[in-house]
């Protein structure tokens, strides 16, 4: 079982892909799958300067929602999973749960 995420964990992914730039780059990755996509496909597919891609890639590397590997001359990058698993499970995690107690509440007035 994966360890919890921790709060100020959450709230730097959900920071990096807080911003369109990001999410964008970030959705094209989980598309990709676990094959990943070049960075020069990414900066074609997204039209986004090489630059900018390069600044927002960084961002969400930092984090850790990307990774990077570099294949010759190309650099791929990947989207981790697990961190988004995580994020994800850590969204979910009390879902509703404030719900049930309150149907307590109710049922034992």
């Amino acid at each position: 079982m994966l360890p919890v995420m921790k709060l100020d964990d959450a709230a730097a992914h959900l920071e990096a892909l807080g911003n369109p730039t990001r999410l964008k780059i970030y959705r094209a990755l989980i598309r990709a799958g676990g094959a990943g996509m070049a960075v020069g496909r990414l900066q074609d597919r997204l039209k986004i300067a090489p630059s900018t891609l390069s600044h927002h890639i960084k961002s969400l590397v930092v984090v850790g929602l990307v990774t990077q590997v570099r294949e010759g001359t190309t650099l791929v990058c990947h989207a981790n999973y697990e961190v988004m698993r995580g994020l994800v499970d850590f969204l979910a995690a009390e879902c509703c749960c404030e719900s049930a107690e309150s149907g307590d509440a109710k049922s034992a007035a």
